[in-house]
C-alpha cells in the first residue's frame, strides 16, 4: 500500500464504518466465546462509550476518516491542545495494517507537531502491537504514565 492518504472529518453517516473498524481493534471481545448477538451488543456499548470519552476529554479535537483511493482505511482523532499535538486515537483496518500507512500518518503528525513546536503526545496500553512502531518512530515512555 502506498503511504498516500487523505483525511476528512467524520460525519454520521461513517458510524457503521467506525462500528466495524472499532470491533477489528477487540480482538479480546471476539475471544470471550460470546453469542453473536451479546458480542455486538458489547462492542456498540464500548464503541459508543469510547466515543463519548473522547469528545468529553478532548471537545476540540478533530475526529477523521482515513481514505486511501477514496475508500475508508480507518480513523484519525487528534486534539490540537495549547500546550501540545495529542494522538487520541488511530485505527486501521486489519487489511491497511503493517502496510506503511500508520507510519505515514504518524510521520505527518510528527512534521506538524515540529512546524508548531509542540510535543506529539499519545497514550497506548502495554500490550497494544503499535507500541513497536511509536519505538521506531522515536516515542519515548513516560514512566508512570503508561
Amino acid at each position: 500500500m502506498s503511504d498516500t492518504f487523505s483525511l476528512r472529518p467524520v460525519s454520521p453517516a461513517d458510524d457503521a464504518f467506525l462500528f466495524e473498524l472499532y470491533a477489528s481493534t477487540r480482538p479480546d471481545i471476539a475471544a470471550l466465546g460470546l453469542a453473536d448477538t451479546q458480542r455486538e451488543v458489547l462492542l456498540r456499548v464500548q464503541w459508543m462509550a469510547q466515543r463519548q470519552g473522547y469528545q468529553a476529554r478532548y471537545p476540540r479535537g478533530e475526529h477523521q476518516l482515513v481514505l486511501v483511493d477514496g475508500r475508508p482505511a480507518g480513523r484519525l482523532w487528534v486534539a490540537r491542545e495549547p500546550e501540545e499535538l495529542r494522538l487520541v486515537d488511530v485505527s486501521l483496518l486489519p487489511a491497511c495494517r503493517g502496510t506503511g500507512l500508520g507510519t505515514a500518518l504518524l510521520r505527518a503528525l510528527q512534521q506538524e507537531a515540529t512546524a508548531v513546536g509542540k510535543p506529539l503526545r499519545l497514550s497506548v496500553a502495554r500490550d497494544n502491537p503499535a507500541r513497536r512502531l511509536y519505538a521506531r518512530l522515536g516515542f519515548s515512555s513516560v514512566t508512570g504514565m503508561e
